[in-house]
């Protein structure tokens, strides 16, 4: 393993935003981190770009406790919207193929096949569900709705969840009650490839409930629209760009809203059966530059990852952003098109991948 040592910078300036809050932006030093190099993402198969990241709770099946299941969303010869493999990844490096994905042998219907994205959990029972936005060729034009592919503790898919509300999902996260979970699954398909690269307001939250039986695979109860109207379009380098990191604290859903470079907060998103629209926009640009990927920290505050500029930037629920880490530097602009997926873990740090490296690091 390498590790490479990166301080979090003082940009010393303060900015307001607001759409329904105003809040203020000054983002102070904070203590120098590392960064560590847990393993490559890349499988036998050589599938590229890992996107999604879920820590494992419990040890079933093939699955470890403690260990991070980690899904790519590229074939090896690159190609977006083709990957079909999913890492299992310990703390201290070891690397095993959980699952690899044969789009001809689902058990149910996946528009488009399999093209697995950031949207990624693994339930306390030990059942894993992924998104699927696949494409033929790996551009946006021929991207499909595909859905999410239910597997086993033992990387076998048992089932697919589809239908009008499940059009390219793109992240995840999960309320795990053990007999019952509710999935928040953001969506950016809806009128993308129509508009052919130009910005449609038309991207989706849905919440997924299920009732997971004993011994018995996850039944679909109901699907809610929570969210909708977010900025989305088709994009060449990242295929799309929309709605996508997602995390819960309490019953308040935060959203990154990719496209207009901020986060949103949809309230009662647990218990609400009406679309919140794009709920309360609560911080926008300063060093949120396309956030990706979302975790809340030990400390209650919002992490999000950026691929405009490869920062990890710590915000508070009030909408103040508190301090900034780059944690990838390559590329011009540096970090840009980097991060996606991460995961928080306790008395550990911060796990995410670096699509530049085609790895899954550690900050901590």
């Amino acid at each position: 393993m390498k590790e490479r040592c990166v301080r979090i910078l003082d940009l010393g300036v303060t900015r307001f935003c607001a759409v329904i809050l105003v809040v203020m932006l000054s983002l102070a030093n904070a203590q120098a981190g590392t960064i560590t190099t847990i393993a490559s993402t890349i499988p036998g198969n050589g599938d590229l770009n890992p996107y999604g990241v879920a820590l494992v709770p419990y040890t079933i099946g093939s699955l470890v406790g403690g260990n991070l299941l980690v899904s790519n969303f590229n074939n090896s010869q690159n190609l977006q919207g083709t990957g079909t493999t999913i890492m299992q990844i310990s703390p201290s490096g070891t690397a095993t193929l959980f699952a690899q994905i044969d789009p001809n042998s689902l058990p149910g219907p996946c528009p488009g096949g399999v093209g697995l994205t950031t949207a990624l959990v693994v339930l306390q029972s030990g059942w894993v569900i992924v998104g699927s936005l696949p494409t033929t060729d790996g551009t946006a034009a021929t991207a499909q709705a595909g859905c999410l592919l239910v597997l086993d503790n033992n990387g076998q898919v048992v089932d697919t969840f589809y239908g009008s509300m499940i059009n390219g999902p793109w992240d995840m996260v999960a309320v795990d009650r053990g007999t019952s979970a509710s999935l928040f699954v953001a969506n950016v398909l809806n009128g993308t490839v129509a508009a052919g690269g130009h910005v449609v307001n038309q991207g989706t939250v849905v919440r997924v409930d299920l009732t997971i039986p004993y011994s018995s695979t996850p039944f679909l109860q109901q699907m809610t629209v929570i969210g909708s109207g977010f900025s989305e379009r088709s994009d060449s380098a990242a295929l799309v760009v929309g709605p996508t990191g997602l995390a819960l604290k309490g019953h308040n859903l935060y959203i990154a809203d990719s496209v207009n470079n901020s986060i949103a907060v949809i309230t009662n998103a647990v218990t609400r059966n009406t679309s919140a629209g794009t709920g309360l926009t609560l911080s926008r640009a300063g060093a949120l530059n396309d956030p990706l990927g979302l975790a809340i920290s030990a400390k209650g505050n919002i992490l999000s990852v950026n691929g405009g500029n490869g920062y990890l930037v710590e915000t508070k629920t009030n909408g103040q952003q508190i301090s900034k880490v780059l944690l990838d530097n390559q590329g011009n602009p540096p970090g840009i098109g980097a991060l996606f997926g991460i995961a928080e873990v306790k008395g550990q740090g911060t796990y995410f991948v670096d699509d530049n490296e085609n790895a899954l690091n550690l900050y901590h």
